[in-house]
């Protein structure tokens, strides 16, 4: 069984920077990613990486603020958001999944609970 834990989350200004962790534990699957979730919205990919490598893939739309990385020795993935904007207000959820890289929600098997991010303007 594969757990994963998201924290990092919180309120900051626009503009401003925030960094999310993911630290899984049991057996672990090679592909990492995050999504998020805007209330009254549908999930979002937002990026992924594999564990082995560091292939990485990230949505167009945070490509130059955000950035997904690894440290394997703490079985643990981050994502870095710069530049944040009120647009990214959501739940983040990181979530993990076998094969290749994907951008799909629902390709993935495993998933936390979310830690909320909020960007006030």
């Amino acid at each position: 069984q594969v757990q994963l834990a998201e924290s990092g989350g919180g309120s900051v200004q626009a503009g401003g920077s925030l960094r999310l962790s993911c630290a899984a534990s049991g057996r672990l699957p090679n592909i990492m990613g995050w999504f998020r979730q805007a209330a009254g919205a549908e999930r979002e990919f937002v990026a992924a990486i594999t564990r082995i490598g560091g292939a990485t893939t990230i949505a167009d739309s945070v490509k130059d603020r955000f950035a997904i990385s690894k440290e394997n020795a703490k079985n643990t993935v981050y994502l870095q958001m710069n530049s944040l904007k009120p647009e990214d207000t959501a739940v983040y959820y990181c979530a993990a999944r076998w094969s290749i890289l994907s951008r799909s929600g629902n390709e993935y098997n495993y998933w936390g609970q979310g830690t909320q991010v909020t960007v006030s303007s």
